[in-house]
C-alpha cells in the first residue's frame, strides 16, 4: 500500500512517536513530512510505503499554523516545555500589528537553540541540554503572511502565520517580543495546512488503528498537483529517456492507468525521475 496519511497529531506525542505508532498499524515504513513539536497539534502529512519518495516534491509548500503567543516571560526552550523567566512588559495589540510587517516577506531567523540543527556534528537541544552555549547561524527564510487574530489573555495574543520551509514559529515570538522591548515565547501551537494537506482532510490519530488505515490513505498522486502523462513506452520505464511533445516540466506518470511516479520533459525528452514500483 503505498499513499499519505493526513493525520491531526495530539499534543503531548512527538511526530516520531506518531510515525513509529503508524509503522505497526499499517505494518509498512513510514515518514513523516516536517516534524511537529511535541507541544504542538495539527496536521502531520505522513508518506506510507513508497510515497515517501515524494517528499521532495513537497519541499517548498506553504504552512499555515494559529499561535498563541506569551508576552512579559519566556523559556530557554521558547515553548511551554521549557523553564519560565518572567520579565518585560506586556505590548498592546496595536504595538504588535505594528511590528508584524518587519517580521514578514524574506527574513533572517536564527533558530531556536533547542532545535535539530547540526552544530559540530550535535544536535543543537542536545548542546542546549547540557547547558553549552549554542552558537547558530541566521537563516533566510521566507513568511508569507504574519496576522494578530487578537488577544486571548492578559499577557497572551493568538496569531496566523503561513510561511515556506524552516520557519520556526517559536523563534517569531521571540523576534516580536524583541523589536518590542520585551520577552516572549509561544504556548501554543496548531499547524492547519501543510501544502495539499489540510484540517479538513485530516483524520484524528485515535482514529487509526490496523482496521481503519486504509480508508484514511490519499492515494498518492491526488496529493501531488501536476499535469498527468500516460505512457506506454517500455523504454521509459527501463531508465531511457525518450521522444516526447510534452512541454518542459515535471509530470505525474501513468503507466497504462496506473500511477508510477513523476517524469520530467526537457528539450524534447522524456525521462522518469521518481518511481513508485
Amino acid at each position: 500500500m503505498t499513499g499519505f496519511l493526513c493525520v491531526d497529531k495530539p499534543e503531548g506525542r512527538s511526530s516520531a512517536f506518531i510515525v513509529n505508532v503508524l509503522k505497526r498499524v499499517t505494518k509498512t515504513p513510514c515518514g513523516h513530512m516536517g516534524t511537529l513539536d511535541p507541544f504542538a497539534s495539527g496536521v502531520l502529512p505522513v508518506g506510507v510505503g513508497n510515497a515517501t519518495r515524494l517528499f521532495d516534491f513537497f519541499l517548498a509548500k506553504k504552512k499555515t499554523y494559529r499561535a498563541v503567543f506569551r508576552f512579559g516571560a519566556t523559556t530557554d526552550t521558547l515553548d511551554p516545555e521549557g523553564e519560565i523567566v518572567c520579565g518585560g512588559r506586556i505590548p498592546s495589540a496595536g504595538e504588535i500589528a505594528s511590528a508584524l510587517p518587519a517580521l514578514t516577506g524574506e527574513i533572517e531567523q536564527v533558530p531556536p537553540a533547542y532545535s535539530a540543527k547540526s552544530v559540530a556534528g550535535k544536535r543543537s537541544y542536545e548542546l542546549a541540554r547540557r547547558g553549552e552555549t549554542v552558537p547558530l547561524a541566521p537563516k533566510k527564510v521566507r513568511v508569507e503572511a504574519f496576522t494578530l487574530l487578537g488577544q486571548t489573555g492578559e499577557d497572551t495574543f493568538e496569531f496566523s502565520v503561513t510561511c515556506g520551509a524552516g520557519v520556526y514559529i517559536r523563534a517569531l515570538a521571540r523576534d516580536i517580543a524583541a523589536a518590542l522591548g520585551t520577552l516572549g515565547y509561544c504556548t501554543a501551537l496548531r499547524r492547519t495546512a501543510s501544502g495539499f494537506f489540510t484540517e479538513e482532510r485530516s483524520v484524528p490519530f485515535s482514529e487509526i488503528n490496523p482496521d481503519t488505515w486504509e480508508k484514511y490513505l490519499i492515494p498518492a498522486d491526488r496529493a501531488i498537483d501536476l499535469p498527468a502523462a500516460d505512457v506506454a513506452d517500455a523504454r521509459l520505464y527501463n531508465g531511457l529517456a525518450i521522444g516526447t511533445d510534452l512541454p518542459d516540466g515535471l509530470f505525474k506518470l501513468y503507466r497504462e492507468g496506473e500511477f508510477y511516479g513523476l517524469a520530467r520533459a526537457a528539450g524534447g525528452l522524456l525521462k522518469t525521475e521518481k518511481k513508485l514500483c
